[in-house]
């Protein structure tokens, strides 16, 4: 039976895996590294109400002077 568990990987090689895993004997394992950057879940939920605010015509008069 094929399980996937999301974990990250430190830069030294430590595997840290997001939730507890039980296996009933020694199993291997394969383990993909992802491209994205972590994201916190919390970026990602406030991600559509943050960009009603962002899109308005007056933040970009507000930042104009940045471009």
């Amino acid at each position: 039976m094929l399980r996937s568990v999301e974990a990250t990987v430190e830069i030294n090689g430590e595997v840290h895996l997001r939730e507890p895993l039980h296996v009933d004997r020694p199993c291997r394992a394969i383990l993909t590294i992802l491209d994205d950057p972590v994201i916190p879940e919390t970026a990602l939920l406030s991600e559509n109400s943050l960009a009603r605010d962002w899109e308005r015509p007056e933040e970009d008069e507000a930042w104009s002077h940045l471009k």
